[in-house]
């Protein structure tokens, strides 16, 4: 029996984990990477995943009664997450155990910690940080930076398990990357903020 259903599209996604369920109208996007155990279900409306963005261990993702699931590029919902009917917009970091809920709106380079609820037609703002349950925003910060590393990390990851590298965090190539991509990071956020992209 096949993991993917016949309605899946897979644009070049960096990784896609053998015990991975993905089933009805599902779009993963390039350099997207797909871990262990993960369910997507879309029997009615869609799910999209974008560009560079992870969903990691355990994650399930499902379509709302009247709302698709649309998640941005360069995300990370990590693990154990729930994800049901909801737009989460881009450079976000979903953290370990949250639920977000039909009809939620989640606002780019934003974070929402681990073990938050969403519950349904939250809208949170671009840039916030949010905690609790209910989830509340509980300050406003820009998180392009962080979360943009974040979701290098788990792109430089993926295409190491791709090739069958589980290591691929270890070592001074690793560090030396890591801090060069900080400063690229850092001075591309530098050119957003004066319009210059």
């Amino acid at each position: 029996m096949s993991r993917f259903g016949p309605d899946v599209v897979l644009d070049k996604p960096a990784f896609v984990h053998p015990s991975a369920l993905i089933y009805g109208k599902v779009s993963i996007g390039e350099g997207a990477s797909i871990w262990c155990n993960v369910v997507a279900r879309a029997e009615a409306h869609e799910i999209v995943v974008g560009p560079y963005t992870n969903i990691q261990d355990f994650v399930m993702m499902h379509v709302g009664g009247s709302t698709p699931t649309i998640i941005g590029s360069h995300c990370s919902i990590t693990h154990h997450c729930t994800v049901h009917g909801c737009t989460i917009g881009d450079n976000c970091l979903i953290g370990i155990g949250t639920t977000i809920m039909d009809g939620c709106v989640v606002g780019e380079n934003s974070i929402v910690a681990g073990h938050a609820f969403l519950k349904e037609g939250s809208v949170i703002p671009p840039n916030s940080i949010v905690m609790g349950t209910p989830g509340k925003v509980v300050r406003s910060e820009n998180n392009y930076v962080r979360n943009r590393l974040n979701a290098w990390l788990y792109h430089r990851n993926a295409l190491a398990f791709a090739s069958g590298h589980h290591r691929a965090w270890d070592g001074p190539d690793f560090a030396r990357e890591t801090n060069e991509e900080i400063k690229r990071l850092m001075a591309e956020f530098a050119r957003i903020g004066k319009g210059d992209t």
